[in-house]
């Protein structure tokens, strides 16, 4: 039954993926370019949407939090590469596999990236779990932890920050 709620789950988000044009390359560099806010307003609708429903099934208790833990050295590196990658494809791995569910082939580049780079990383993991994977390690924690706000107070702020700078972008028309 998981896996059936995971493909229901798939097909929702590909469909609101492709519905909303973030798997198009034209989004993807107007979103780098700082010119078209569309991913970024599709993104923070996701993460308000999922804070919620996480917190929520948390608080149900029908799910449990696993967090992992904060690595800043990982997380930097990681997101060196990740923005590289899809600076010079033009695609994340998401909206790469949206395209190409599209048929547009350009994506095969970014998803062949994809796989030569979780290669890469299997191969120096022994040498760097020591090392790079330890910097920065502050444990597993959560944004609510560490402000110590209740999570339900710290989502509605953000979820009004975000109101707030959602019809910023669209009064500039981004």
């Amino acid at each position: 039954m998981t896996l059936f709620w995971g493909i229901i789950a798939g097909l929702l988000a590909g469909f609101l993926m492709q519905r909303s044009r973030v798997i198009r390359y034209d989004k993807q560099v107007g979103a780098m370019r700082l010119a078209d806010m569309t991913i970024i307003k599709f993104m923070l609708t996701a993460a308000i949407t999922a804070s919620v429903g996480i917190y929520m099934l948390h608080d149900l208790g029908v799910v449990k939090l696993s967090v992992k833990p904060t690595l800043l050295g990982a997380n930097i590196i990681g997101g060196l590469i990740f923005g590289i990658g899809w600076g010079i494809v033009g695609y994340c791995p998401g909206t790469a596999v949206g395209a190409l569910g599209e048929g547009r082939w350009d994506a095969v580049w970014g998803l062949i990236g994809m796989v030569f780079g979780a290669g890469v990383f299997a191969a120096v993991y022994p040498s760097i779990k020591k090392s790079v994977l330890k910097w920065g390690d502050f444990g597993k924690i959560t944004i609510p932890d560490v402000l110590c706000f209740n999570h339900w107070l710290l989502i509605a702020v953000l979820l009004v920050l975000y109101l707030m700078l959602f019809r910023w972008l669209e009064n500039k028309n981004l």
